[in-house]
C-alpha cells in the first residue's frame, strides 16, 4: 500500500471524472499521477463508480505500460520487447541489467531505486535493441556501458 493513500483523496479524484463520458482513463492517470501506482482499493472504488466489473479495470491499468498496479522504483528501465529490439539483442542487454541491479525483468530493487520492466514498441526500431529509463530512450548502449548509465541515477 502507498504510504501517503488515502479513501478520501482517491475518492475525490474519481469523484472528478464519474461523469464524465469515458472517464476511466482519465481517473487511471489522476492515480497514477497522484501516486504513481494504481493501489488495489482505488480500482475497487473505480469498479463501484464506473459500474465495469474490477477485472476489466485491472485489465485497463495493466495493458497501459504508464500504470503499475504495484509499487514501482523511482526510476522505470522499460526494455522493448519487440521483434526488431529482440533481434538486434535487447535479451542480453536484460540480462546484463539484472546482473549489474541483482533483479529480474518484473521486480524493483530493495532501495526502490529500480525497476526493470518490459514494453511494447517504443517506436525507435532503427536504433534496435532500445530501452527507456524514465521514458528517455536509450539506444546503441554496449554492455559496459550499463554501470554508468545507472550511475546517473
Amino acid at each position: 500500500m502507498v504510504d501517503s493513500y488515502t479513501n478520501v483523496s482517491v475518492d475525490k479524484i474519481i469523484a472528478e471524472f464519474k461523469d464524465v463520458k469515458s472517464g476511466l482513463l482519465p481517473a487511471l492517470h489522476a492515480i497514477d499521477e497522484k501516486y504513481k501506482v494504481i493501489p488495489e482499493e482505488a480500482l475497487v472504488k473505480l469498479s463501484q463508480v464506473f459500474n465495469i466489473p474490477v477485472s476489466q479495470i485491472y485489465g485497463v491499468a495493466t495493458f497501459y505500460a504508464k500504470f503499475a498496479v504495484n509499487q514501482r522504483g523511482k526510476n522505470v528501465i522499460r526494455f522493448c520487447e519487440s521483434a526488431p529490439c529482440h533481434i538486434a539483442g535487447a535479451a542480453e542487454l536484460v540480462a546484463a541489467f539484472e546482473k549489474q541491479l541483482g533483479i529480474k525483468a518484473g521486480e524493483t530493487t530493495l532501495d526502490g531505486k529500480f525497476t526493470l520492466e518490459f514494453c511494447q514498441c517504443v517506436g525507435m526500431c532503427q536504433e534496435a535493441p532500445v530501452f527507456t529509463i524514465n521514458q528517455q530512450p536509450y539506444f546503441n548502449v554496449s554492455i559496459e556501458e550499463i554501470p554508468e548509465i545507472l550511475a546517473r541515477f
